[in-house]
């Protein structure tokens, strides 16, 4: 089920329509993280190693790792919403199981149940090593409320 869900797509108009939103992130433009897969309420989102997105020790900040968390679970639900609406985050409690090290940490963020208003999200992010084997370091959940797009 994992390797079909890998494949799926969002149509590309749902795909032009997220990346387009997430291009207009300064938080995410600014760590350097990219959308690397849009699938009907699923989103996955890629940050690569670099001192600025570091703790103290080396591993990925916390920050770093929720902020990518929470995007992608948020855009995993945009891709549910209609044209004329926009997604914001309700809340979300997010676990650090292990620290976030690797060549680059993945989030992923998948829409556990749709709604008109509220939807709810599985956070999980992975951390990557040179080797290809990765390993969960955070899990959690965000519920996000679907507004109507501001009159321009």
């Amino acid at each position: 089920m994992e390797d079909q869900t890998q494949q799926e797509q969002a149509s590309p108009e749902v795909r032009k329509r997220i990346q387009a939103s997430f291009d207009r992130q300064g938080l995410m433009a600014h760590l350097g993280a990219r959308m690397t897969h849009i699938a009907p309420g699923r989103v996955h989102i890629v940050l690569p190693a670099r001192p600025e997105v570091s703790q103290q020790h080396g591993y990925f900040h916390a920050g770093a790792t929720s902020a990518i968390a929470d995007s992608a679970g948020g855009y995993a639900a945009y891709t549910l919403f209609p044209e004329n609406t926009e997604v914001l985050t309700v809340e979300y409690k997010i676990n650090l199981l292990s620290p976030a090290v690797g060549d680059h940490i993945e989030a992923v963020g998948t829409v556990l149940k749709p709604g008109r208003t509220l939807t709810v999200c599985r956070l999980e992010v992975f951390g990557f090593q040179g080797d290809g084997k990765r390993k969960l370091v955070a899990h959690g959940q965000q519920t996000l409320i679907r507004v109507n797009r501001p009159e321009q």
